[in-house]
C-alpha cells in the first residue's frame, strides 16, 4: 500500500448506459466525499468529452439525499459518449487538453465507467501522463449489458439487463399462444460480437417458457439451417419462438442483417456496425417459406435500462465496485481495471480482482463453445448455472403515484461558480 494522493476525484461515464451504471457512479463519489484525501469530487459531463471541454459537474455541491438516489436511478447520470482517443503518438491534442484539465482542477484520480472502448481510454490516456510525469491513479470500472469484458466474471449491467431479457420472452411466450393458431415469433436482442445477453433468453427455456431456438454470435448462422430448425419444431409443435443477437453473421463474417437492410454498412465513432433490422428480415424471409403467422420483435433500447426489473444482485455489486474501485486507487492501484471472480462452491459468491488494463482494452469475452450445443442454437446447463445468480434480487427502488422517483441532480459545474 502506498501513501495517498492529495487532490481531487473525477468521474466519468462511457457507452451505452445501464440500470446500474449510476450505482456504481454513487458508490465511487460517496466513498470519495468521505475520504480525507480527496479535495474536491467531479463528474465529467458525457464522459471523456466533458473532460475535453472542461465540462465538469461539482458532486460537493450535491443534496446527499437526492444523490442517493443514483442508486436505483437508470441510464447516465451525467451523460455518455462514444470518444475514440488516437494514438498520441500520432496525435496527442486531445491528450494536451485532458492534461490541462487535469492540472486545472488538482485531479490526482480519475475513474471511467464503462465498457471495452472505456478501458482503452482509460490505458491511453494513464500512459500519455506517465510520460509527461502527471501523477494521477487512474482505474476502470466495468459496465456493459453485453458482458463481454475479458478477465471479469462479469459486468456490472448485465444481471439486470439479462433479467429483463428473460422475464420479457416468459411473457412473450404467454402471449404468443394465446390464440391456439400457430405462430412464429423471432425475437431481436443485442450483442454485437458476444451472446450473453440473447443467451439470458435461456432462462426462460429453463422455466419452460422460453425460446426454442437460440443463435449467437459465437456460432456461425446459416440460413438454410435455420429455416429446416424452425420448420421442424413448428411440425411439431405448431408454435415457435425465436431468439436472436444482432449481431450474428454467416461463415464469410458477414451480418445477416445486412441480408435485409444497409443500416449495418454504417457504422459508429469507434468503427462498430450500426445493428437492427433483422428480426423483421428474418420474418419476412421465414413467411416466404411456411405459412403461418409470423412476427419480428426488436427488443432495442428497452433492455438495457429496465430499472423496473433491475436484478438486486446487479445492483448492490454495481455499488459496492464503484466504493472498491476508489479505495484501490487510494491504496496506490493506477492502470487497472476492477472486476469480479467467481469463487467456487454451491453458493454464490464473487470477489473483488484487480486486471490491467491493457489486457482488458479492445479484446471481447465470449460464451465458452462448450456452453453452447452441439446444434449451435442452444444453450446448456452450464449457462444457466453461470447467469441464474446474477439476476437474483429485487431492486428497491422508491416510487411516488405507483411511478420511479429517480434523482434529480442539480449539476452545477465548475464554471457556473
Amino acid at each position: 500500500m502506498t501513501t495517498p494522493l492529495k487532490g481531487a476525484c473525477l468521474i466519468g461515464q462511457s457507452g451505452g448506459p445501464t440500470s446500474v451504471i449510476n450505482a456504481s457512479a454513487l458508490g465511487c463519489i460517496e466513498a470519495a466525499l468521505a475520504s480525507e484525501h480527496i479535495t474536491k469530487v467531479y463528474a465529467a459531463e458525457n464522459g471523456i468529452r466533458g473532460v475535453l471541454s472542461d465540462r465538469l459537474y461539482i458532486m460537493d455541491l450535491e443534496d446527499p439525499d437526492e444523490l442517493s438516489l443514483m442508486k436505483y436511478t437508470p441510464s447516465s447520470a451525467f451523460g455518455t459518449c462514444r470518444y475514440k482517443l488516437k494514438d498520441f503518438i500520432v496525435d496527442d491534442t486531445d491528450y494536451k487538453r485532458i492534461l490541462d484539465t487535469f492540472r486545472k482542477y488538482d485531479i490526482r484520480y480519475f475513474l471511467y465507467n464503462g465498457g471495452n472502448d472505456s478501458m482503452d481510454t482509460c490505458s491511453k490516456i494513464s500512459s500519455y501522463l506517465n510520460q509527461n510525469n502527471y501523477e494521477c491513479r487512474i482505474i476502470g470500472i466495468p459496465k456493459t449489458v453485453d458482458n463481454d469484458l475479458l478477465g471479469t466474471d462479469h459486468c456490472p449491467g448485465y444481471g439486470s439487463a439479462a433479467k429483463f431479457v428473460a422475464t420479457s420472452c416468459m411473457e412473450i411466450y404467454k402471449d404468443a399462444k394465446v390464440y391456439g393458431t400457430g405462430s412464429i415469433t423471432i425475437l431481436e436482442i443485442m450483442g454485437r460480437n458476444a451472446g450473453w445477453l440473447t443467451a439470458s433468453s435461456a432462462l426462460a427455456t429453463y422455466k419452460g417458457l422460453g425460446p426454442d431456438l437460440i443463435y449467437l454470435p459465437e456460432i456461425y448462422f446459416d440460413l438454410a439451417d435455420f429455416i429446416a430448425d424452425v420448420s421442424r419444431i413448428f411440425e411439431k409443435k405448431g408454435d415457435v419462438l425465436v431468439a436472436v443477437s444482432e449481431g450474428i453473421m454467416d461463415k464469410s463474417n458477414t451480418y445477416i442483417s445486412a441480408y435485409f437492410s444497409e443500416l449495418s454498412k454504417n457504422t459508429d465513432a469507434f468503427g462498430h456496425s450500426r445493428m437492427g433490422g433483422l428480426a423483421a428480415g428474418l420474418a419476412s424471409f421465414i413467411g416466404t417459406k411456411i405459412d403461418t403467422k409470423v412476427r419480428g420483435i426488436e427488443f432495442g433500447l428497452t433492455q438495457r435500462c429496465a430499472a423496473h426489473i433491475a436484478s438486486g444482485t446487479d445492483i448492490e455489486e454495481a455499488y459496492a465496485i464503484g466504493r472498491v474501485a476508489l479505495k484501490v486507487a487510494l491504496d496506490g492501484a493506477t492502470d487497472q481495471m476492477v472486476g469480479f471472480e467467481r469463487i467456487p462452491g454451491k453458493e454464490y459468491q464473487c470477489r473483488i480482482k484487480m486486471f490491467d488494463l491493457i489486457d482488458v482494452a479492445n479484446d471481447e469475452k465470449k460464451i465458452p463453445r462448450e456452453w453452447i450445443n452441439a446444434a449451435g442454437n442452444g444453450l446448456l446447463p452450464a449457462f444457466i448455472d453461470y447467469a441464474l445468480p446474477l439476476i437474483q434480487g429485487e431492486t428497491k427502488m422508491l416510487k411516488e403515484d405507483g411511478l420511479p422517483k429517480f434523482a434529480k441532480l442539480k449539476k452545477i459545474m465548475t464554471r457556473d461558480i
